[in-house]
């Protein structure tokens, strides 16, 4: 099992905006190629405007077919186009389950 964890760093007062266009136009595209998110969340306390996404897959393989159909999808640039300004720095790590991990 792999989990990715992507980590968006938004423009000051772009957060409202963010979630808005994710939750309208990005998350119906994800959940039908990717399934649900582990976990969607946002900062309340310390580095403020960011929004983190937890994804979880089998393997890089499963990741690579799931992510390839959602990019292909004709309804992915629509969402996009919408959050292309309130992105300034995005950051994608791959984690994998530790042997104690309870999530594996």
């Amino acid at each position: 099992m792999i989990l990715e964890e992507r980590d968006y760093r938004l423009a000051f007062g772009a957060t409202a905006a963010f979630l808005k266009a994710y939750e309208t136009l990005g998350l119906p595209v994800q959940r039908k190629h990717l399934g649900e998110p582990v976990g969607f969340f946002t900062t309340d306390v310390g580095e403020l405007n960011r929004v983190v996404s937890m994804w979880r897959y089998s393997d890089y393989a499963e990741r690579s077919a799931r992510r390839a159909a959602m990019l292909a999808d004709p309804d992915w640039p629509a969402y996009l186009e919408a959050v292309k300004g309130p992105i300034d720095v995005q950051t994608i790590r791959i984690l994998t389950p530790a042997p104690f991990s309870p999530l594996r």
